[in-house]
């Protein structure tokens, strides 16, 4: 899916917010079932008053021309999924010795609590 929004992204002039909104748009009318096509797109464009040009909506169709909306979805969720590297034992290190600092300051901070607690 990363490789069509780019392949999108380069091929037509919209810029930004307003790839997003018809790469939304074409995933609405996926999820709902309907085929993602000019009319449709220009549709769902009209009622949301967006403000955008027929050649952008051309350019979305014909990039997602071959693409199979559904499984792009399943490969992105699946990649989107992986887990997290496993933290090298130098971060794992400098993430218990910055446990320990905040651990020392809330230390200081309640015994300096205390103290004024005395005057």
């Amino acid at each position: 899916m990363y490789r069509v929004f780019l392949r999108v992204a380069r091929e037509s002039s919209c810029i930004g917010e307003q790839i997003m909104e018809l790469v939304y748009a074409a995933l609405t009318l996926n999820e709902a079932g309907k085929e993602v096509n000019e009319e449709n797109l220009q549709s769902i464009v009209d009622a949301a008053d967006l403000d955008v040009e027929d050649s952008e909506i051309k350019a979305l169709v014909a990039a997602l021309e071959d693409v199979d909306i559904e499984e792009a979805m399943e490969t992105a969720v699946a990649a989107g999924a992986a887990p997290a590297p496993a933290a090298s034992e130098d971060e794992a290190e400098e993430e218990d010795e910055e446990e320990e600092e905040e651990e020392d300051e809330a230390d200081e901070d309640e015994a300096a609590e205390g103290l004024g607690d005395l005057f």
